[in-house]
This record gives C-alpha cells, structure tokens and sequence, in this order.
C-alpha cells in the first residue's frame, strides 16, 4: 500500500471514535486485574517467595513457571505467523498480520511480568545477564533470545504505524528467527534436565514449536473476534477468511499436538524409565487425572477437532469457540507438563505413586497468575482503542 501515516495520525484518528460502554468496562476491567497481580508479586518480595509461594525445594517450579511458558509460546506462534504471512503476501492470514505483530508484543510481556514477579531477585537477573553471561545456560539464552524478539517486534511495529513497511520485513524476520530460537530453548530447559525423565528427551523443543503454532493462531482468532463485537462492527469477508485461514492452522496443528500427546505417553510405557511411567501415570489416573482427560483431551483437543469439523470452519462463533477451547486447553497443558514432571521425587523409595509430592498454588501465586492476564488483557484493549487502523492495514505484502 503506498498511503503512509505518523504515530500521532494513527493514534488522534482511533481516540476520536466514539468508545463504546463494554470497552471502557473492559479496560478498567484489565488494569484492575493487571494492578492486583502485581500488588501480589509486589507482596510476595516483601515477604519472602518461601512464605507467599507454595514453591518448596523438592517442587521448585509451580503456576507461575507455567503461566510464563504458556504465554511466551503463544507469543512466538503469533510473531511466526505474522512473518509468514507478511513474507508470503496476499495470503488469508495477510489481513491480520499487524494485529498478530503487536499481539505478540503484549503478550509475552505478560509473560515478562510473570516471570519478573516469580524471580525473588529479577534485578539480578537484568544485572547479571549482561555483565556475566552464561552461554552454556539454555535459560540465559531463553531470556536473551525473548529479549531480542520484543526489542525486533517493537521496531517493526514502529515502522509499521510509519509506514516502513520493507524495514519492518526485515525486522519482522530477525525478530521471528530470535522468537524460534527462544522457544525451543524454552523447551530444551526442560528437555535437557536427565534427572526428570518426563521431561527428558529431544521432544519437548519440538512439541513447543508446533504448541506455539496451535495457539497462536487461537489466540488471533479470539482476539479479532472480539475486536468486532466490542466495537460492534460487521467484519469485512477478508477478516472472515482470515479467521478461516486461522482455523485451519489450528485444525492441522491440533492433529499433531495429539499425535504428540500419544507417543509421549507411549514411550513413557515402552522403554521408558520407572520414575518417567509414574509421573505419566499422575496424569492419566492420579492426582492429575482430572486436569489431563477433562482439559487438556476434551475440552483442548476433542471438542475442538469436532466443532471444526462439524462447521467445516465456515462459521467465526465457531472457529471462536474452538479456539477459546483450545487456548484453556493449552494452558493445562502448560501445567500439567510443569507439575507432573516433578510430581514424583528424584529419590522415590518403593518405586511407587505413594510418595508423589503435593502442589497447590498459594492464594498470591493464583493472584500473581491472574495479574499476567490482565497484562495482556489491557495491552489488547488499549491496543483496539488507539492502533485500530493500523489492525486494518494489509501491512508489507
């Protein structure tokens, strides 16, 4: 497209429509949330994490842990799918390409506040990465590769509200490279740890990857959807198609998240070591049972592969609905993989269930979790208010 506009154009123009009653509750809304889980991460440092965290040695890692994955891989499947879509231009994805770019700013630093409040010293974390870097930490390189995507994205946004549409290809590229790079290290922090054997392995790299796909494109089509019935407008037939394209994605890389999902389980079982077939057992018929078969295979994966195939992902409300379904899903799956690995002590005495470790989130960890929602919740509603019409822009195709 050859119009161009300023920063200041684009932001006047979307100020001076009218805000409709459920968009201001909404927003007031998400600060709301958003202050609350800072005030208990706030509490949590003054405190001590020991005395506000249900976190012990044995479990150290709890909610938080996977409420930062769960957001920083939905971050990466929104920045790939913007950058193929914008790479491959004219596509159906094309149309919301600008939308995912800065989706995907805000929602990994959800992720960001999460992990900040988590830490019991996060300037430590800032300090030391810098001035003492450990490159054979897949963690450091985690932090640093996140860091670098948000740092591309927020320059190729800039350029994209300016109208630079071939510099911000290029950054949109380096920033997706950086967001893939991240992810998979995200998964090898997990991967590489021998002593617990359901997390050990050269799967969980790739299972993130195809996740991040999943629910990126979910989160796009819950997140535009509701963009036109807060702002009670008609969506335009490229939108449709693009939600339609969106449902597709989801629809394949939902087929393959299950067949992950059962070869997982099917190695814990055939050549696998005791302790990884007990925590694999937490989820199928232990403590865990519940989140795997009511979460994570009904409502995340087979009541979505049904509803899409039923509406042969003709309808927006049901595309909606499925992704909606597979976004709880995923975040359950999040959990359950964080939890289950851990579940049962490196030094198991009898070999059995018996001495699986209990974990419930503390009232401030639940607080902290909600607060990152409402991070992203009220990065997309002040995003709908002022960047409207920069979301409509095709963008660089």
């Amino acid at each position: 497209m050859s119009s161009t506009f300023t920063v200041a154009e684009v932001m006047g123009q979307e100020v001076a429509k009218p805000t409709t009653p459920m968009i201001t509750k909404a927003t007031i809304a998400s600060v709301m949330l958003a202050l609350v889980g800072v005030c208990a991460g706030l509490y949590a440092q003054y405190v001590g994490h020991h005395n506000a965290f249900a976190n012990t040695r044995e479990m150290p890692w709890g909610i938080l842990i996977a409420n930062y994955a769960y957001f920083a891989i939905i971050s990466t499947g929104l920045c790939l799918l913007s950058v193929l879509s914008h790479i491959f231009g004219n596509n159906r994805l094309t149309p919301l390409a600008n939308r995912m770019v800065y989706l995907s700013i805000v929602v990994i630093f959800g992720g960001f506040v999460i992990i900040g409040l988590e830490l019991e010293n996060p300037h430590r974390m800032l300090l030391y990465n810098i001035i003492s870097p450990n490159l054979t930490s897949n963690i450091w390189w985690m932090g640093t590769l996140y860091g670098m995507a948000v740092g591309f994205m927020f320059l190729e946004f800039y350029l994209i509200m300016a109208g630079k549409y071939s510099f911000a290809l290029v950054l949109g590229v380096f920033g997706a490279l950086a967001e893939l790079a991240a992810n998979t290290n995200l998964g090898a922090v997990f991967s590489t740890l021998s002593a617990r054997p359901f997390w050990y392995g050269s799967q969980l790299p790739v299972y993130f990857l195809a996740s991040a796909v999943l629910t990126g494109a979910a989160a796009l089509t819950v997140f535009t959807s509701w963009s036109y019935k807060l702002q009670d407008e008609e969506m335009s037939p490229e939108i449709r198609k693009g939600i339609e394209g969106a449902g597709k994605v989801m629809f394949t890389t939902l087929i393959l998240i299950a067949v992950a999902t059962s070869w997982k389980f099917i190695s814990c079982f055939v050549g696998g070591t005791e302790e990884g077939r007990l925590a694999a057992l937490t989820l199928l018929n232990g403590p865990l049972a519940t989140n795997f078969w009511v979460f994570e295979i009904a409502v995340g994966m087979l009541f979505p592969l049904v509803i899409m195939t039923l509406s042969r992902m003709k309808s927006v409300s049901a595309l909606t609905t499925a992704a909606i379904m597979i976004l709880i899903g995923a975040y359950f799956q999040r959990y359950d993989l964080v939890v289950a690995g851990q579940i049962i002590p490196v030094f198991n005495a009898d070999g059995t269930m018996q001495n699986a470790l209990a974990y419930m989130p503390s009232l401030t960890e639940f607080l902290v979790a909600l607060g990152g929602f409402g991070v992203v919740a009220s990065g997309y509603m002040f995003g709908e208010h002022f960047l409207g019409k920069v979301f409509r822009q095709a963008g660089h195709n």
